[in-house]
């Protein structure tokens, strides 16, 4: 069920809820959390929602969707409140901010946030450099960003790192739980010697192959390097050097990864770029700092640079890699 609600008020919001509520039961009050979506134009939007509501049926939740109307234009709020099956497990309110309002998100999302629930606020695009320090970002206990959506996605990362605060993450990050998962069990396996340095290799402005390569040079406290390819999107491989042979984990089309290391079968695991739905239902599993993305973020200024190659491994410098969000 869709209901527009032109030109109305936070306080008139409010009041058709509970209305919708003991009408019929179409709110439901067994909700865990408030997400507010701040969208910057339709397409995005609706996008956005779409993943919230795949996200609700994990993380039942009211989800508060801020658009930016046109400046210009006179004071008002259009509403639109999605209950049933437009809204997943969640009960979705859009709010268009017209004139003046437009620079006034926080005081519009306040009087419809639930009382006593964790808030988390979630930039599909273009977030701030400070996440902390928006408006709608003080509102929460975490806020998440996409830095892979960014104009200028290392650019991004590197701003955000600098202005981290407890409660900051960024999907960049989340894509890479599975590469991260695989990693790690590969040093579980013997023989049980020490890295000694890594290479990462991935798509020049793709932000999660940085993080990775922040997250090693972090926690192994080794050299590495990030090396740039014009070939293939997102990461493409990572090598950790050890006296015995490297440990290789490759995946150059982007769906399945070739595991190789010295004493084992090459084993060929599934590793698909993960979708914004996927990453925002783990994001919300957990309401805490990260500790281990700050240390990915602190890690970022250890990276040595390589040359950028071809996925054959061939220097080339001819080609500007274009923006993806693939990681």
């Amino acid at each position: 069920m869709i209901i527009d609600l032109p030109s109305t008020t936070t306080s008139q919001l409010n009041k058709k809820l509970v209305e919708l509520r003991e009408r019929g039961g179409a709110v439901a009050l067994g909700r865990v959390l408030t997400l507010v979506i701040a969208a910057e134009d339709d397409e995005q939007l609706e996008d956005a929602i779409d993943a919230a509501n795949e996200a609700s049926r994990e993380h039942p939740s009211r989800v508060i969707v801020v658009a930016k109307g046109a400046r210009t234009a006179a004071p008002r709020i259009d509403a639109q409140i999605r209950v049933g099956g437009d809204a997943g497990a969640s009960e979705v309110i859009v709010l268009r901010l017209y004139g003046p309002l437009a620079r006034e998100a926080q005081s519009a999302v306040v009087p419809l946030l639930l009382p006593d629930a964790p808030i988390v606020t979630w930039w599909p695009t273009g977030g701030p450099k400070a996440p902390a320090g928006d408006p709608l970002g003080r509102l929460a206990q975490r806020r998440i960003t996409d830095s892979a959506a960014d104009r200028n996605p290392i650019r991004a990362l590197h701003t955000r790192a600098k202005s981290y605060a407890d409660g900051d993450t960024d999907l960049a990050w989340t894509r890479l739980t599975n590469w991260r998962a695989q990693l790690v069990s590969a040093l579980d396996l013997p023989p049980f010697e020490r890295i000694t340095a890594a290479t990462v290799t991935g798509e020049g402005d793709s932000p999660s192959t940085e993080l990775l390569a922040g997250w090693l040079a972090e926690y192994l406290k080794v050299p590495v390097r990030r090396v740039k390819t014009t070939e293939a999107q997102g990461i493409v491989s990572v090598a950790l050097e050890r006296r015995s042979g490297p440990i290789e984990l490759s995946r150059p089309d982007g769906r399945t990864g070739t595991l190789t290391q010295p004493g084992q079968p090459a084993r060929r695991i599934a590793l698909q770029r993960r979708d914004t739905r996927d990453c925002l239902i783990e994001e919300l599993r957990r309401l805490d700092p990260d500790e281990v993305y700050e240390a990915a973020l602190n890690g970022l200024g250890k990276l040595g640079a390589g040359k950028k190659s071809t996925a054959a491994g061939k220097s080339t410098t001819t080609r500007k890699p274009a923006k993806s969000t693939a990681s």
